[in-house]
């Protein structure tokens, strides 16, 4: 298609899709331009602020006519913010958009034909469920401290006050910072020239203990005036936790190595289902603890055990799938790289009273390939939670020569996961189930749940 519009052009289109990033998808006389903020069914006047040579980007400069399937964002702020893409989208539109994704890198990246896709798992309340935060701060142009969110694709601080996602704490948390920031001088971290101390406020909240921790990332060994900032933050409801995280290096990496306790513990405590976790600043541990409980159910429904199985979990984290699992299974080996993570896990085990489950640390796509080469270990089940990249090709090869008669892979980006099963299941093994969960409500991402069943002749 040739290119029909050019830069700063003023065209009216129809929304007719919604892009993976969330973007509305229009034609104006058959060239593509995506428009940031439009729902599906919109009819608006947009500018157009690049082209290529089969599609460019606009932004929305008037609704001619609403979509019936837009809403008024709860969040004032949420077209600025870069949390949310998808607060404007009616809430059964947005799982609609997010069954689809799946469904699409399925087919389109997979080669699927007949995907046995279950109905996407949603939340009864899409608003204050991650028990995650980190709050950027800085300055704002009048000089006064700016705490809140990145706008999309820059590091420009969003000030805000209330976030319609994160826990509803965080609103007394980010109120008191402000003041005592302000009131003792604490200079904000200035990432252009790398001078100031305080980069980030970073919260956990355990939703079912509601146990508390605030940590705050500093470019520095200490920060001033802790005795007012402990007993400040003490008076809020639940902390358990305060403490500094000390990361010095001119990087966009959020957290350094080095946690040092101010007061309580260094940790706090959630539970998912019956299983209790500890969780530090450094802990890998899903942000929604509501829709994890679905999701582990579902994982742990698709492996089916009965007792007598052994279970490799692949990049378990700190062993929250891992113990999960270790409820029904005869086994379960947990492979994560990070030492920290491991330890947690094994922390986690032993408070829990759970003894059949064994941690090692390490790359998966080296651990296990290794072990089945020098101990010809073998797995009933195998699960992987990957991360964006997904999974080596060599773990891939190794699931395929150890044959277990089940793979269960959680994923969080259907673009790799399709091409995995696509590697498996052109060797031995056939997709049985897909199931999407939001747990990322009002963003474009998407978690997902696959079984796998071994199809080929050679039963191990």
């Amino acid at each position: 298609m040739e290119k029909v519009v050019n830069k700063n052009d003023l065209v009216e289109i129809t929304i007719e899709d919604i892009g993976s990033n969330g973007e509305g998808i229009g034609k104006y006389q058959g060239y593509t331009l995506f428009v940031k903020d439009t729902a599906v069914g919109d009819r608006a006047l947009v500018k157009v602020m690049k082209t290529g040579k089969t599609y460019g980007f606009a932004r929305l400069m008037k609704l001619v006519k609403e979509s019936k399937y837009r809403v008024e964002p709860r969040c004032p702020i949420a077209a600025q913010c870069g949390g949310c893409q998808l607060q404007h989208m009616d809430y059964n539109k947005q799982l609609e958009y997010k069954e689809n994704k799946v469904r699409n890198c399925l087919t389109r990246i997979g080669g699927f034909k007949e995907i046995p896709m279950e109905p996407i798992s949603g939340m009864e309340e899409p608003f204050y469920y991650r028990n995650k935060s980190q709050f950027p701060v800085g300055k704002r142009k009048d000089g006064k401290v700016a705490i809140g969110f990145y706008a999309s694709r820059t590091h420009f601080i969003v000030d805000t006050e209330h976030c319609y996602i994160g826990a509803k704490v965080n609103v007394n948390i980010i109120k008191f910072m402000r003041t005592f920031i302000e009131q003792y001088h604490i200079e904000p971290y200035d990432e252009v020239n790398h001078q100031g101390l305080l980069r980030h406020i970073l919260t956990r909240v355990g939703f079912r203990t509601g146990e508390v921790m605030v940590c705050l990332i500093i470019n520095g060994d200490d920060i001033p005036h802790k005795e007012e900032l402990i007993k400040g933050l003490q008076e809020i409801p639940g902390m358990k936790s305060i403490c500094l995280n000390i990361n010095k290096e001119k990087t966009n990496v959020i957290l350094g190595e080095t946690i040092v306790p101010l007061w309580g513990e260094t940790y706090i405590t959630d539970y998912i289902g019956d299983i209790a976790y500890r969780i530090s600043p450094l802990s890998f541990y899903q942000v929604n603890p509501i829709q994890t409980k679905k999701l582990y159910d579902i994982a742990l429904d698709y492996a089916d055990l009965n007792g007598d199985e052994v279970v490799w979990d692949l990049y378990c984290g700190i062993g929250t799938i891992s113990l999960f699992l270790a409820q029904k299974a005869k086994m379960v080996y947990g492979v994560e790289i990070i030492p920290q993570a491991i330890e947690d896990a094994k922390t986690n085990a032993s408070i829990n009273g759970i003894t059949n489950a064994e941690f090692f640390v390490g790359a998966a796509e080296e651990v296990l390939p290794q072990k089945y080469k020098e101990e010809n270990i073998y797995a009933d089940v195998i699960v992987v939670d990957p991360p964006r990249k997904g999974c080596d090709q060599s773990l891939l090869d190794t699931i395929l020569a150890m044959k277990p008669k089940k793979v269960v892979y959680v994923s969080c980006d259907p673009a790799t996961l399709a091409r995995d099963l696509k590697y498996l299941c052109e060797k031995d093994y056939e997709l049985v189930k897909v199931r999407a969960v939001d747990q990322f409500s009002h963003s474009v991402h998407v978690e997902s749940t696959i079984l796998m069943t071994y199809c080929g002749s050679e039963e191990k």
